[in-house]
């Protein structure tokens, strides 16, 4: 049954993307970047709520109220990556435009990431280090000037459900060089899609999101200690089941 699932589900997704994308193609040139960003929002969310009729997967927010509510609040959201489920759920349950900080070769996934590259985003080429933090601080910059939240995953690449990877300082290292603060935030998506899985599992995916972190006067690896101390308890309280050495 999950795997008939996982098929519909993906079959879902295909079918609406390529006229989704074509349309923000075509409609791209025409509209400003928040326009662009909501438009393809509401098919990551489209998707979503698939994912919930198909998949069984539904989502609990914890800690909405840790957000900042003002429209030009900035923020540098530093988020727990287990799966490409919170990737697409992201945007759909944020109440502002979020920026992903990714590798320009997504930019090459045929309609998927031609609609990427319309958005105001921040694409870099991990091949040239320097140059590629260059341009997430001054993309960085401008967008967090004009409301939009950047987003990142500090450990760079999905984990398998209860292992932790190594916490990189490119996050905290904007919020510094911004003075944005930092949202911590802990997502417990592979209980349902784990890493690089096909077949999924219904079940709930917590996003519990932490009270921001001021960066102000703050070093770089201290303040990411700091989030990755924070993220990794909360994993393990909200999902005990992955960590046999969570206590109850």
């Amino acid at each position: 049954m999950n795997l008939l699932r996982a098929v519909l589900h993906l079959l879902f997704m295909a079918v609406t993307v390529v006229p989704w994308a074509l349309a923000v193609l075509i409609a791209a040139p025409f509209l400003n970047s928040t326009q662009v960003y909501w438009m393809c929002a509401r098919w990551l969310k489209l998707s979503v709520d698939s994912g919930t009729l198909i998949l069984g997967i539904r989502n609990r927010v914890l800690g909405f109220e840790n957000l900042p509510t003002a429209s030009d609040a900035p923020a540098v959201l530093l988020l727990k990556h287990q799966s490409t489920w919170e990737t697409f759920c992201m945007p759909a349950l944020m109440p502002h435009p979020l920026a992903f900080v990714f590798k320009k070769e997504l930019l090459y996934v045929p309609f998927f990431g031609w609609a990427m590259a319309c958005m105001d985003m921040i694409h870099i080429d991990r091949s040239k280090r320097t140059k590629a933090f260059s341009k997430v601080v001054e993309q960085g910059q401008r967008l967090l000037n004009k409301g939009t939240w950047v987003i990142m995953f500090p450990e760079g690449t999905r984990m398998p459900r209860g292992q932790k990877g190594q916490y990189k300082n490119g996050g905290t290292r904007l919020a510094i060089a911004t003075g944005a603060p930092v949202i911590p935030i802990a997502v417990s998506s592979a209980k349902c899609w784990p890493s690089k899985a096909f077949i999924k599992q219904p079940g709930v995916v917590e996003f519990s999101i932490g009270k921001p972190i001021p960066s102000q006067g703050r070093e770089p690896d201290e303040l990411m200690r700091e989030v990755e101390t924070w993220i990794e308890a909360e994993m393990r309280r909200i999902d005990p089941s992955a960590y046999p050495d969570a206590k109850a």
